[in-house]
C-alpha cells in the first residue's frame, strides 16, 4: 500500500469513527463544531470526507469524547461494537450447541421409574 493509500484509508476511518462517536454522544455537527472551536462547515467536510483534520483539532475532537487520538484513527472493525456482536454471535452459537448435546443425550439416556412398593417410606405418627 501506497503512502497516500494509507493517508486515504485513515482519512476514511477518522471520517467514519467520527460519525460514530458523534451519533453516540447525541451531538449535532453544530455542537461539536462549538465544542472544539472550529466552523460547522469544517466538520461537515472532515464528516464527509472533503478536508482532513489537524493533529491539533483531531485531538481536540478526541478530548470531547474522552478517548485517546487512536480510537478515532483505528478501523472500524475492531472496534468495540462489531467485537460484541461476534461474541454476541459465538455465544449464541455455543448455547444452541449446548442445547442440541443435551437434546441428544435426554433422548439416548433412558431413565426407569422407581418400582412401586407397598412399604410406606415414612411411618405414620404413633408406630
Amino acid at each position: 500500500m501506497t503512502e497516500t493509500e494509507t493517508e486515504t484509508e485513515l482519512h476514511e476511518i477518522f471520517s467514519q469513527n467520527l460519525k460514530k462517536y458523534r451519533h453516540d454522544f447525541g451531538l449535532t455537527q453544530i455542537a461539536l463544531a462549538k465544542k472544539t472551536g472550529v466552523s460547522t462547515n469544517f466538520i461537515n467536510d472532515i464528516e464527509s470526507g472533503k478536508k482532513w483534520a489537524s493533529l491539533t483539532t483531531m485531538v481536540k475532537i478526541a478530548n470531547v469524547f474522552n478517548v485517546h487520538i487512536y480510537e478515532l484513527l483505528k478501523p472500524p472493525n475492531l472496534l468495540p461494537d462489531n467485537l460484541n456482536s461476534i461474541l454476541k454471535k459465538y455465544t449464541e452459537d455455543v448455547d444452541t450447541a449446548i442445547d442440541r448435546i443435551n437434546s441428544v443425550l435426554l433422548e439416548n439416556v433412558k431413565v426407569t421409574p422407581p418400582e412401586k412398593t407397598t412399604t410406606p417410606l415414612v411411618k405414620p405418627a404413633g408406630y
